[in-house]
Protein backbone atom coordinates (compact mmCIF):
# COMPACT_ATOMS: atom_id res chain seq x y z
CA UNK A 1 0.00 0.00 0.00
CA UNK A 2 1.31 3.62 -0.54
CA UNK A 3 0.92 5.70 2.30
CA UNK A 4 -0.26 9.37 1.35
CA UNK A 5 0.00 12.73 2.98
CA UNK A 6 -1.92 15.35 2.34
CA UNK A 7 -0.70 19.05 3.22
CA UNK A 8 -3.92 20.90 3.39
CA UNK A 9 -6.32 18.56 3.89
CA UNK A 10 -9.19 21.64 4.64
CA UNK A 11 -9.56 22.77 1.19
CA UNK A 12 -11.00 22.02 -1.63
CA UNK A 13 -8.40 20.14 -3.61
CA UNK A 14 -7.55 18.09 -0.13
CA UNK A 15 -11.16 16.76 0.54
CA UNK A 16 -11.44 15.92 -3.47
CA UNK A 17 -8.19 14.39 -2.61
CA UNK A 18 -9.64 12.15 0.41
CA UNK A 19 -12.68 11.67 -1.62
CA UNK A 20 -11.12 9.77 -4.52
CA UNK A 21 -8.20 8.24 -2.55
CA UNK A 22 -10.17 7.18 -0.21
CA UNK A 23 -11.58 4.57 -2.73
CA UNK A 24 -7.95 3.84 -4.24
CA UNK A 25 -7.30 0.23 -3.53
CA UNK A 26 -3.27 0.63 -3.30
CA UNK A 27 -3.45 3.21 -1.23
CA UNK A 28 -3.55 4.45 2.64
CA UNK A 29 -4.42 7.65 3.58
CA UNK A 30 -1.62 7.66 6.18
CA UNK A 31 -1.24 11.73 7.16
CA UNK A 32 -3.36 14.92 6.94
CA UNK A 33 -2.08 18.02 7.09
CA UNK A 34 -3.21 21.56 7.78
CA UNK A 35 -1.99 24.83 8.92
CA UNK A 36 -4.35 25.88 11.26
CA UNK A 37 -6.27 22.75 12.22
CA UNK A 38 -3.98 20.80 14.22
CA UNK A 39 -5.08 17.69 16.13
CA UNK A 40 -8.74 18.22 14.75
CA UNK A 41 -10.91 15.17 13.32
CA UNK A 42 -10.88 16.53 9.28
CA UNK A 43 -14.86 15.50 9.96
CA UNK A 44 -15.28 18.36 11.77
CA UNK A 45 -14.56 20.41 8.94
CA UNK A 46 -15.91 18.43 6.40
CA UNK A 47 -19.00 15.88 7.76
CA UNK A 48 -19.13 14.19 4.92
CA UNK A 49 -15.75 12.42 5.27
CA UNK A 50 -17.62 10.95 8.80
CA UNK A 51 -16.80 7.35 9.53
CA UNK A 52 -13.95 6.63 6.93
CA UNK A 53 -11.09 6.33 9.87
CA UNK A 54 -8.80 9.40 8.93
CA UNK A 55 -6.23 10.41 10.48
CA UNK A 56 -6.17 13.32 12.87
CA UNK A 57 -5.42 16.90 11.18
CA UNK A 58 -0.98 17.19 11.86
CA UNK A 59 0.86 20.08 12.03
CA UNK A 60 3.42 20.04 8.95
CA UNK A 61 6.80 19.21 9.43
CA UNK A 62 9.33 18.24 6.55
CA UNK A 63 11.32 15.60 8.35
CA UNK A 64 7.65 13.88 9.16
CA UNK A 65 6.27 13.94 5.81
CA UNK A 66 8.96 12.26 4.00
CA UNK A 67 9.61 9.31 6.80
CA UNK A 68 5.69 8.83 7.80
CA UNK A 69 4.51 9.04 3.86
CA UNK A 70 5.67 7.68 0.44
CA UNK A 71 3.81 10.81 -1.27
CA UNK A 72 2.93 13.68 -0.06
CA UNK A 73 0.42 15.86 -2.26
CA UNK A 74 0.66 19.37 -1.83
CA UNK A 75 -2.96 20.67 -1.76
CA UNK A 76 -1.72 24.79 -0.86
CA UNK A 77 -1.66 27.99 -2.16
CA UNK A 78 0.93 29.49 -3.79
CA UNK A 79 4.20 30.23 -1.54
CA UNK A 80 4.00 27.15 1.23
CA UNK A 81 5.21 23.93 -1.20
CA UNK A 82 8.35 27.00 -3.22
CA UNK A 83 9.50 25.91 0.50
CA UNK A 84 8.46 22.67 2.19
CA UNK A 85 8.67 20.14 -1.30
CA UNK A 86 12.80 20.97 -1.45
CA UNK A 87 13.18 19.55 2.09
CA UNK A 88 10.78 16.60 1.35
CA UNK A 89 12.31 15.26 -1.31
CA UNK A 90 15.66 15.92 0.03
CA UNK A 91 14.89 13.67 2.34
CA UNK A 92 13.80 10.61 0.21
CA UNK A 93 9.99 11.44 -0.41
CA UNK A 94 8.15 12.09 -3.67
CA UNK A 95 6.20 14.90 -3.86
CA UNK A 96 3.03 16.25 -6.07
CA UNK A 97 2.41 20.00 -6.05
CA UNK A 98 -1.37 20.94 -6.80
CA UNK A 99 0.25 24.84 -6.19
CA UNK A 100 1.84 26.91 -9.01
CA UNK A 101 5.24 27.05 -7.42
CA UNK A 102 6.80 24.55 -9.90
CA UNK A 103 5.03 25.25 -13.04
CA UNK A 104 7.24 28.20 -14.37
CA UNK A 105 10.35 27.36 -15.85
CA UNK A 106 11.79 30.94 -15.28
CA UNK A 107 11.39 32.61 -11.84
CA UNK A 108 11.52 35.75 -12.78
CA UNK A 109 7.83 35.16 -14.93
CA UNK A 110 6.46 33.23 -11.98
CA UNK A 111 7.56 36.35 -9.59
CA UNK A 112 5.94 38.60 -12.23
CA UNK A 113 2.76 36.82 -12.26
CA UNK A 114 1.97 35.22 -8.77
CA UNK A 115 3.85 38.25 -7.11
CA UNK A 116 5.52 36.03 -4.61
CA UNK A 117 8.99 35.18 -4.73
CA UNK A 118 9.96 31.96 -6.59
CA UNK A 119 11.32 28.27 -5.63
CA UNK A 120 15.01 27.81 -5.72
CA UNK A 121 15.88 27.72 -9.51
CA UNK A 122 17.47 24.17 -9.58
CA UNK A 123 14.61 22.57 -8.06
CA UNK A 124 12.07 24.36 -10.59
CA UNK A 125 14.47 22.93 -13.13
CA UNK A 126 14.24 19.29 -11.75
CA UNK A 127 10.24 19.01 -11.49
CA UNK A 128 7.99 17.54 -14.20
CA UNK A 129 5.04 19.25 -15.44
CA UNK A 130 2.39 17.00 -14.81
CA UNK A 131 0.16 17.25 -17.53
CA UNK A 132 0.20 13.63 -17.62
CA UNK A 133 -0.92 12.83 -21.38
CA UNK A 134 1.96 14.89 -23.02
CA UNK A 135 4.67 13.58 -20.22
CA UNK A 136 3.89 10.41 -19.14
CA UNK A 137 7.51 9.13 -19.29
CA UNK A 138 9.10 11.75 -17.71
CA UNK A 139 6.35 11.85 -14.91
CA UNK A 140 7.26 7.75 -14.39
CA UNK A 141 10.61 8.97 -13.33
CA UNK A 142 9.89 11.82 -11.34
CA UNK A 143 10.08 12.74 -6.99
CA UNK A 144 8.90 16.53 -7.94
CA UNK A 145 5.48 16.89 -10.25
CA UNK A 146 4.12 20.34 -10.77
CA UNK A 147 1.11 19.52 -11.53
CA UNK A 148 -0.99 21.76 -14.09
CA UNK A 149 -3.31 24.18 -13.16
CA UNK A 150 -6.86 24.09 -13.95
CA UNK A 151 -7.52 26.14 -16.92
CA UNK A 152 -4.14 24.95 -18.67
CA UNK A 153 -5.38 21.85 -18.14
CA UNK A 154 -8.54 22.32 -20.22
CA UNK A 155 -6.82 24.70 -22.73
CA UNK A 156 -3.56 22.78 -23.45
CA UNK A 157 -6.00 19.12 -24.18
CA UNK A 158 -7.52 20.85 -26.69
CA UNK A 159 -4.53 23.04 -27.84
CA UNK A 160 -1.46 20.90 -28.22
CA UNK A 161 -2.01 18.43 -30.90
CA UNK A 162 -2.78 21.39 -33.53
CA UNK A 163 0.45 23.56 -32.14
CA UNK A 164 2.52 20.73 -32.75
CA UNK A 165 0.94 19.94 -36.35
CA UNK A 166 1.71 23.37 -37.23
CA UNK A 167 -1.83 24.36 -38.77
CA UNK A 168 -2.45 27.15 -36.30
CA UNK A 169 0.08 29.82 -35.89
CA UNK A 170 1.76 29.87 -32.49
CA UNK A 171 0.80 33.44 -31.78
CA UNK A 172 -3.02 33.35 -32.84
CA UNK A 173 -4.67 31.70 -30.09
CA UNK A 174 -7.37 33.14 -28.10
CA UNK A 175 -8.72 30.86 -25.20
CA UNK A 176 -12.01 32.02 -23.72
CA UNK A 177 -12.86 29.93 -20.27
CA UNK A 178 -15.46 30.03 -17.81
CA UNK A 179 -14.96 28.10 -14.52
CA UNK A 180 -17.46 27.49 -11.83
CA UNK A 181 -16.93 29.35 -8.04
CA UNK A 182 -15.05 26.39 -6.59
CA UNK A 183 -12.15 27.21 -8.51
CA UNK A 184 -11.32 30.24 -6.03
CA UNK A 185 -10.62 27.95 -3.33
CA UNK A 186 -12.50 27.90 0.03
CA UNK A 187 -11.41 31.06 1.49
CA UNK A 188 -14.10 33.39 2.04
CA UNK A 189 -14.22 36.66 0.14
CA UNK A 190 -16.69 39.30 -1.65
CA UNK A 191 -16.23 38.03 -5.06
CA UNK A 192 -17.16 34.40 -4.24
CA UNK A 193 -20.17 35.57 -1.79
CA UNK A 194 -23.52 34.43 -2.76
CA UNK A 195 -25.65 37.13 -3.25
CA UNK A 196 -22.42 38.68 -5.36
CA UNK A 197 -22.36 35.92 -8.36
CA UNK A 198 -25.61 34.35 -8.44
CA UNK A 199 -27.48 34.75 -11.66
CA UNK A 200 -24.49 36.69 -13.11
CA UNK A 201 -21.29 36.08 -15.19
CA UNK A 202 -18.03 37.85 -15.21
CA UNK A 203 -14.78 38.36 -16.42
CA UNK A 204 -11.59 38.59 -14.15
CA UNK A 205 -8.25 38.99 -14.25
CA UNK A 206 -8.24 40.19 -17.95
CA UNK A 207 -4.57 39.74 -19.67
CA UNK A 208 -3.24 39.37 -16.13
CA UNK A 209 -4.26 35.36 -15.49
CA UNK A 210 -1.33 33.79 -13.95
CA UNK A 211 -1.93 30.64 -16.07
CA UNK A 212 -1.27 32.82 -18.81
CA UNK A 213 2.40 32.08 -18.94
CA UNK A 214 1.71 28.45 -18.10
CA UNK A 215 -0.19 27.91 -21.62
CA UNK A 216 2.20 29.88 -23.03
CA UNK A 217 5.34 27.71 -21.83
CA UNK A 218 4.12 24.32 -22.49
CA UNK A 219 3.14 25.31 -26.03
CA UNK A 220 6.23 26.47 -26.68
CA UNK A 221 7.79 23.06 -24.88
CA UNK A 222 5.85 20.99 -27.00
CA UNK A 223 5.53 22.79 -30.61
CA UNK A 224 9.17 24.31 -30.40
CA UNK A 225 6.96 27.57 -31.64
CA UNK A 226 7.20 30.66 -29.46
CA UNK A 227 3.43 30.67 -28.65
CA UNK A 228 1.56 33.77 -27.42
CA UNK A 229 -2.12 33.64 -26.13
CA UNK A 230 -5.00 35.92 -24.98
CA UNK A 231 -6.12 34.35 -22.55
CA UNK A 232 -9.67 35.72 -20.30
CA UNK A 233 -10.99 33.92 -18.01
CA UNK A 234 -15.24 34.13 -16.21
CA UNK A 235 -16.54 33.41 -12.80
CA UNK A 236 -20.01 31.60 -13.31
CA UNK A 237 -22.41 30.69 -10.80
CA UNK A 238 -21.43 26.93 -10.88
CA UNK A 239 -19.53 24.64 -8.14
CA UNK A 240 -17.73 22.61 -10.48
CA UNK A 241 -16.47 23.04 -14.25
CA UNK A 242 -14.75 24.68 -16.82
CA UNK A 243 -15.59 25.30 -20.11
CA UNK A 244 -12.77 26.62 -22.40
CA UNK A 245 -13.25 27.42 -25.87
CA UNK A 246 -9.89 28.45 -27.95
CA UNK A 247 -9.86 29.88 -31.49
CA UNK A 248 -6.99 29.47 -33.94
CA UNK A 249 -6.33 30.60 -37.23
CA UNK A 250 -5.33 27.71 -39.71
CA UNK A 251 -2.13 27.92 -41.43
CA UNK A 252 -3.09 25.94 -44.28
CA UNK A 253 -6.64 24.32 -46.05
CA UNK A 254 -7.27 21.46 -43.79
CA UNK A 255 -11.09 19.83 -43.40
CA UNK A 256 -12.81 19.13 -40.17
CA UNK A 257 -12.16 15.35 -40.79
CA UNK A 258 -8.71 16.26 -41.00
CA UNK A 259 -8.42 17.49 -37.87
CA UNK A 260 -10.54 14.91 -35.98
CA UNK A 261 -8.98 12.51 -37.22
CA UNK A 262 -5.60 14.45 -35.99
CA UNK A 263 -6.88 14.50 -32.67
CA UNK A 264 -8.33 10.71 -32.63
CA UNK A 265 -4.91 9.57 -33.20
CA UNK A 266 -3.18 12.10 -30.68
CA UNK A 267 -5.54 10.67 -27.53
CA UNK A 268 -6.14 7.20 -28.88
CA UNK A 269 -4.55 5.27 -26.06
CA UNK A 270 -5.16 7.88 -23.44
CA UNK A 271 -7.83 6.92 -21.22
CA UNK A 272 -8.97 10.37 -19.63
CA UNK A 273 -9.34 12.59 -22.98
CA UNK A 274 -12.88 11.63 -25.15
CA UNK A 275 -12.76 12.94 -28.59
CA UNK A 276 -16.30 13.67 -29.31
CA UNK A 277 -18.00 13.42 -32.77
CA UNK A 278 -17.76 15.90 -34.87
CA UNK A 279 -20.52 18.86 -34.44
CA UNK A 280 -20.39 18.42 -30.38
CA UNK A 281 -21.21 20.93 -27.86
CA UNK A 282 -19.56 18.77 -24.36
CA UNK A 283 -21.15 20.38 -20.95
CA UNK A 284 -19.54 20.56 -18.30
CA UNK A 285 -21.92 18.42 -16.60
CA UNK A 286 -20.80 15.70 -19.14
CA UNK A 287 -17.50 15.18 -17.27
CA UNK A 288 -18.95 16.38 -13.52
CA UNK A 289 -17.22 14.43 -10.88
CA UNK A 290 -14.61 12.57 -13.43
CA UNK A 291 -10.98 13.24 -14.56
CA UNK A 292 -12.19 12.83 -18.37
CA UNK A 293 -11.34 16.18 -20.29
CA UNK A 294 -13.69 16.21 -23.49
CA UNK A 295 -13.00 17.88 -26.68
CA UNK A 296 -15.15 18.92 -29.90
CA UNK A 297 -13.41 19.99 -32.91
CA UNK A 298 -15.25 22.75 -34.88
CA UNK A 299 -14.02 24.66 -38.39
CA UNK A 300 -15.33 27.71 -39.41
CA UNK A 301 -14.76 27.26 -42.96
CA UNK A 302 -15.78 31.08 -43.63
CA UNK A 303 -13.42 32.69 -41.13
CA UNK A 304 -10.82 30.03 -41.61
CA UNK A 305 -10.75 29.54 -38.02
CA UNK A 306 -10.76 25.90 -35.87
CA UNK A 307 -12.77 26.24 -32.77
CA UNK A 308 -12.28 23.96 -29.94
CA UNK A 309 -14.48 22.90 -26.85
CA UNK A 310 -12.64 21.76 -24.02
CA UNK A 311 -14.62 20.73 -21.03
CA UNK A 312 -13.42 19.26 -17.43
CA UNK A 313 -14.19 18.98 -13.86
CA UNK A 314 -11.67 21.48 -12.34
CA UNK A 315 -10.98 19.68 -9.13
CA UNK A 316 -10.93 16.50 -10.72
CA UNK A 317 -9.04 16.59 -14.04
CA UNK A 318 -8.60 19.89 -13.13
CA UNK A 319 -6.65 19.26 -9.88
CA UNK A 320 -6.90 15.96 -7.30
CA UNK A 321 -7.62 13.30 -10.61
CA UNK A 322 -4.68 14.62 -12.49
CA UNK A 323 -2.96 14.22 -9.59
CA UNK A 324 -3.74 10.74 -8.80
CA UNK A 325 -3.14 9.68 -12.13
CA UNK A 326 0.18 11.21 -12.21
CA UNK A 327 0.87 9.42 -8.89
CA UNK A 328 -0.64 5.79 -10.62
CA UNK A 329 2.73 6.68 -13.21
CA UNK A 330 5.07 7.11 -10.52
CA UNK A 331 4.03 4.04 -8.75
CA UNK A 332 3.58 1.75 -12.01
CA UNK A 333 -0.36 1.23 -11.78
CA UNK A 334 -3.20 0.79 -13.54
CA UNK A 335 -3.54 4.53 -15.36
CA UNK A 336 -7.17 4.48 -13.85
CA UNK A 337 -6.88 2.81 -10.71
CA UNK A 338 -8.86 4.82 -8.17
CA UNK A 339 -10.23 6.99 -10.57
CA UNK A 340 -14.17 7.22 -11.35
CA UNK A 341 -15.17 5.91 -15.06
CA UNK A 342 -18.72 7.31 -15.55
CA UNK A 343 -19.13 11.00 -14.25
CA UNK A 344 -22.00 12.22 -12.14
CA UNK A 345 -25.55 12.51 -13.83
CA UNK A 346 -27.73 14.67 -13.56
Amino acid sequence: MIRVGIVGATGYGGAELIRLLAGHPQVRIANLYSSSSQGEPLDQVFPHVYNLGLPALSAIDAEHLSKENDVVFFATPAGVSAKLSPQVVELGGKVIDLSGDFRLENPTVYQEWYKKDAAPEAWIKRAVYGLTEWNKEQVAGASLIANPGCYPTAALLALLPLAKSGWVAADDWIVDAKSGVSGAGRGVSLGVHYSEINESIHAYKVGTHQHTPEIEQEITRQSGAEATIQFTPHLVPMTRGILATAYGKLTKQVSQAQIQELFAATYADQPFVRIRPAGSHPRTKEVYGSNYCDIAVHVDERTGRVILLSVIDNVVKGAAGQAIHNMNVMFELPETMGLPLVPLFP
